[in-house]
């Protein structure tokens, strides 16, 4: 029998509402939230309740969900000393996990990469993979790609979703 890991009978936020489910072991669950300037604001507050760190009388969560975050670097880091690839699996990811070197499968991506230098697309991708590296149970969008990094985004999910047992995505998207 699966495991239920987050209950909802549904949730208020200002004016929206988003209708109850039940999201299990295994299952992918997709909320679409049309953009506008209401979008930030709702997805951070849906954000922090799937995540445990505030509380929502409507929703019991039995396991907390790993948000893929944005890779954001200073600029005076950026023009001083860019981040590499390499320095950011060190610090975000766990480096004994096979997808922390997922990103790798990408050919012109090595070690030496600066972050400045990805696009959106890869950018999103090096995130997915080092918040895989520390958590089966994930919740991200898909803002900053392009239609073919979101086609492309699904089917990382559906290939890691077919390989690891027990995998979990909750997506959050803008249409």
């Amino acid at each position: 029998m699966k495991k239920i890991l987050i209950k909802s009978n549904g949730i208020t936020f200002r004016n929206f509402y988003i209708p109850p489910f039940e999201l299990f072991e295994g299952e992918i669950i997709v909320i679409f939230i049309y953009g506008g300037e209401h979008f930030f604001d709702l997805e951070m507050h849906l954000k922090s309740i799937f995540e445990g760190k505030i509380q929502d009388e409507n929703v019991v969560v039995n396991q907390k969900l790993s948000f893929v975050e944005y890779i954001r670097e200073s600029e005076f880091r950026r023009i001083i000393h860019p981040i590499t690839v390499k320095e950011y699996l060190k610090k975000h990811a766990n480096l004994s996990n096979h997808y922390a070197s997922k990103i790798f499968d990408i050919e012109w991506i090595k070690p030496q990469t600066k972050i400045n230098q990805l696009p959106g697309n890869p950018k999103k991708h090096l995130s997915l993979y080092s918040t895989l590296s520390k958590s089966n149970n994930i919740m991200l969008d898909i803002i900053g790609q392009d239609p073919k990094g979101v086609i492309e985004t699904f089917k990382i999910i559906e290939k890691e979703t077919q390989n690891e047992a027990q995998q979990l995505f909750l997506i959050i998207l803008m249409t």
